[in-house]
């Protein structure tokens, strides 16, 4: 598994380790890091700037979510698939440079590891309707 991937898996997981235990992105860092020692500085490093990204941002993160989810509440959305989606959408956001493509991609595989496997064709379409929404808001700047 490539380094960007397992970041990308590790910020999920650490969305849901505070979204389920209501903690607060301080504590969950804290405690998210204190159970892995062997993870390299490059890989730790892209997965708390995904972590931040999402908690930081998380109004528009959700907000573009719940658009795009047509029929579907936040609050309703399964845990995995909801931070999925927030670790994807935050990527997309704070890094413009990397093509959605590649941000659904790898959010696809990790979901094929940890989501239901209904789950896959709503993930997809959810993150390529936000991709595409985003991309027209750049290209109208």
């Amino acid at each position: 598994m490539g380094t960007r991937r397992k970041s990308r898996e590790m910020a999920m997981q650490m969305l849901f380790q505070g979204d389920l235990g209501k903690q607060k992105p301080e504590e969950v860092t804290t405690l998210f890091w204190d159970s892995r020692e062997d993870v390299d500085d490059e890989t730790r490093g892209f997965a708390d700037d995904l972590h931040r990204l999402a908690t930081t941002r998380e109004e528009e993160v959700d907000a573009l979510i719940e658009k795009h989810a047509q029929n579907w509440r936040m609050a309703r959305m399964p845990v995995v698939d909801r931070n999925l989606l927030r670790a994807a959408v935050a990527e997309m956001l704070g890094y413009p440079k990397t093509p959605a493509a590649v941000i659904i991609n790898e959010s696809l595989e990790i979901a094929r590891r940890y989501a239901a496997p209904e789950s896959i064709n709503f993930l997809n379409g959810v993150l390529d309707a936000i991709g595409r929404d985003l991309l027209e808001t750049r290209l109208k700047l």
